[in-house]
């Protein structure tokens, strides 16, 4: 299973092995990791599910489609490394990825 260390927004660090083919919001949420809202529960309808993605992993990542880049247009955080957690599929190349958890708008 890949690791995964997720950098809550106080700064803690919490390091996990991440089954393959969850999203990386279901392993967050499945760490008990609450600050990750995921109101839509994965539909890609909300923006509670805001990360920052690690320099090293964001071009490995998936594109980005449509109605993500439109959600997170909505964002008053949006940086150039943000994706929403419930459209990151996790897999081997993952393995090692460092995701920080967006203010809440």
């Amino acid at each position: 299973m890949p690791h995964l260390t997720v950098v809550q927004r106080d700064g803690t660090r919490k390091e996990f092995d991440a089954p393959n083919g969850h999203s990386v919001m279901e392993a967050i949420r499945e760490q008990g990791i609450d600050e990750l809202l995921a109101i839509c529960g994965g539909c890609c309808s909300c923006a509670t599910c805001h990360v920052y993605v690690d320099d090293a992993f964001f071009d490995k990542l998936p594109g980005i489609k449509g109605d993500e880049d439109d959600l997170l247009d909505s964002s008053d955080h949006r940086q150039r490394t943000s994706r929403l957690s419930c459209q990151i599929p996790i897999g081997p190349e993952l393995d090692g990825l460092i995701v920080t958890i967006a203010p809440e708008d």
